[in-house]
């Protein structure tokens, strides 16, 4: 049978989709719900059937499902963010797990153990970093929030519950000082506007705050008096202003200028001494990205002689904490700004180029070239961007021919799809660990350990 739109059907929902969905199925054909939790039966409307699937929207809980608990956010279904939050964390934590295993088995048809998630120390205020875009609401006042599913609308968030309340209430400060000293808000579609974003950032052992203002322009009005006053009133390490004056939706500017304190702040992460502005990659829930790098690290199984390759290293944080258990490191990354973080880390340590090096190149590019000048890495690391690896950079991997590859994946599917290749070509895929580093989201990281045949 074929779904028509507006279509009212009584579903049950069986599981839980990758993108958090609820999925029915109705005369052999899935219907997606937003919002659903596996065990409700409810009454959802059809919102866009497709050929042999459909998008419902559930118009009426009719039986709640075992792991379905009310949600603790009034924005979490609007706000496009957190699309779990209506169900247990352990049930969350068991979905995520399937996920993973979904992607492996179906996508990547791999037989690899996948273990279950190793959940995150704490699912509430667990971000380090926040990048709020700046608005006006339908009384004119300026708000912050975050950008609606699908769209640049944006949703206001007075007290988000995935970040510090610090940040929540630092927002809602600068809107009212920001409009008391004249500021407003950037429009995407008219382009026109000073203050786009607030971006926050806190270092989790260290306590250190930071806080940029991204504007449309060359300064805040009253911009001294302004940040001394949000300096003052919540402890910032530093405040800096970026300026991104180019028509896009990238938040960040390539300039950016220190109003107050020393540009940067300091952390550790996994026992590695770090400093950071705003350009540096950095994992958002520090407590679970320790869980992350422990697990890493003992998947390497690095000896004392070894060469430790770290491709797309970022800041250099993974391979930094690997370092003691291996000879040397040289890690690969594209972005300037994080090379020369991870350079600067490295001397702060003590460490000599022979121990610790850092190029700016590209990944795929960079493994080409050690590939042809006969370079021969015990144990590689890659911790590729959603789209994962590129052929070229799996190619040189398998050319390499490392004894162990540790691939952290934020995305599963690409993960699943990257394995297969080099199973294909010569490695075994010996276990999957996900590791859950957003907690009420779709999201989940995973780290693949293989090793050569």
């Amino acid at each position: 049978m074929a779904f028509t739109k507006n279509q009212i059907l009584t579903l049950e929902i069986e599981s839980l989709s990758s993108d958090g969905s609820g999925v029915a199925h109705k005369d052999g054909q899935a219907v997606f719900v937003p919002g659903s939790a596996p065990g409700d039966v409810a009454e959802v409307r059809i919102v866009k059937p497709m050929k042999g699937y459909a998008f419902g929207r559930l118009e009426r809980l009719c039986t709640p499902g075992p792991d379905r608990i009310p949600a603790d956010c009034p924005s979490a279904g609007p706000c496009g963010g957190c699309g779990l939050r209506h169900i247990r964390y352990e049930a969350e934590c068991a979905a995520k797990t399937r996920f993973v295993q979904d992607a492996f088995a179906r996508l990547g048809k791999l037989d690899v153990p996948v273990l279950p998630v190793l959940p995150a120390p704490d699912p509430l205020r667990y971000r380090n970093k926040v990048q709020l875009p700046v608005g006006q609401d339908e009384t004119g006042h300026l708000v912050t929030g975050f950008y609606a599913g699908r769209s640049h609308r944006i949703v206001a968030c007075s007290d988000c519950l995935l970040q510090p309340e610090w940040m929540n209430e630092l927002a809602a400060r600068a809107c009212t000082l920001l409009e008391q000293a004249g500021a407003d808000a950037y429009g995407e579609e008219t382009q026109t506007g000073l203050v786009r974003h607030l971006f926050l950032r806190q270092g989790w052992h260290s306590g250190q705050r930071l806080l940029c203002f991204v504007i449309n322009g060359k300064g805040l009005p009253r911009e001294r008096a302004l940040c001394e006053t949000l300096q003052k009133e919540f402890a910032l390490t530093t405040v800096l202003i970026n300026h991104n004056t180019a028509r896009t939706n990238v938040i960040l500017g390539p300039r950016t200028r220190t109003v107050l304190g020393p540009g940067y702040i300091e952390d550790t992460l996994a026992g590695v001494a770090l400093r950071m502005g705003v350009h540096e990659f950095y994992q958002v829930n520090t407590p679970a990205a320790e869980v992350l790098y422990a697990k890493a690290r003992d998947y390497a199984g690095l000896q004392s002689g070894d060469f430790l390759l770290d491709l797309y290293c970022g800041m250099g944080t993974i391979g930094l904490s690997m370092l003691p258990d291996c000879r040397r490191l040289l890690g690969v990354e594209i972005v300037p700004q994080a090379v020369e973080g991870a350079k600067a880390t490295a001397a702060r340590l003590g460490l000599s180029a022979e121990k610790a090096d850092f190029r700016c190149q590209d990944a795929g590019a960079a493994a080409a070239q050690l590939a042809a000048e006969g370079a021969r890495p015990d144990v590689i690391v890659v911790d590729p961007p959603r789209k994962g690896c590129d052929e070229a950079t799996l190619q040189a991997i398998v050319q390499m021919a490392p004894r162990t590859l540790v691939m952290v994946s934020c995305n599963a599917a690409t993960a699943a799809r990257d394995t297969r290749w080099l199973t294909d070509h010569g490695y075994r895929a010996r276990e999957v660990q996900p590791v859950d580093l957003f907690p009420r989201t779709k999201h989940v990281e995973c780290i693949v350990v293989m090793t050569k045949e």
